[in-house]
């Protein structure tokens, strides 16, 4: 079975016309018609958004291994969470590293020594087309955080990688992005150390 993108001929899918719905400074929003294989038609909404990237920004101590979370109110589930700090910047041609980096330093007044790509993942692309580009972030120096008027009420909390995953079981951490990130860490660092 093949895996990644298909060539538009190759699709099971096809798209007849596409007109978009609505626009905003974030996202766009399409809606297609669309034909499977058999010649059944239905229709398909799609939101797109430009690249975005999340961060792990991780400190390895004497103590242990700590990792730096943001907690914030999300309003489209009406509820306050902890997860990795992410972001984009509405450009579709914006460097990913640098993004990553200000994202960081916007939301978390860290700034990384030492930064890793270590990811591409799509976020929730049965209804979304947005790239989400996986950071660790290391070597970690505390500044001053650079909120935008979004983020109101973001507030940053370093804790232990321990904590951390109790947090994911017990309900604090709900983000599936977050959770994605964090199991493509854990992969990653396996494949680092030769298993």
């Amino acid at each position: 079975m093949r895996t990644g993108l298909v060539r538009p001929e190759d699709a099971p899918i096809r798209t007849v016309s596409s007109r978009e719905v609505y626009r905003n400074n974030w996202s766009r929003v399409r809606e297609d018609v669309i034909e499977r294989r058999g010649g059944v038609r239905g229709l398909y909404g799609v939101m797109d958004k430009d690249p975005a990237c999340i961060l792990i920004p991780l400190e390895h101590t004497a103590q242990g291994e700590f990792i730096t979370l943001v907690h914030q109110f999300r309003y489209t589930v009406q509820g306050s969470y902890f997860e990795l700090p992410q972001g984009g910047w509405e450009d579709p041609d914006a460097d990913v590293e640098e993004m990553a980096r200000g994202e960081l330093r916007e939301e978390t007044g860290l700034r990384a020594g030492k930064i890793t790509r270590i990811g591409q993942n799509w976020i929730a692309y049965g209804a979304m087309r947005q790239e989400h580009n996986v950071y660790l972030c290391e070597d970690l120096t505390q500044g001053e955080a650079e909120l935008e008027p979004e983020e109101d009420g973001l507030t940053v909390h370093r804790v232990s990688v321990a904590e951390f995953e109790r947090m994911i079981l017990d309900g604090r951490v709900r983000d599936n992005c977050t959770l994605a990130a964090w199991g493509t860490y854990l992969v990653w660092k396996r494949a680092q150390a030769g298993g």
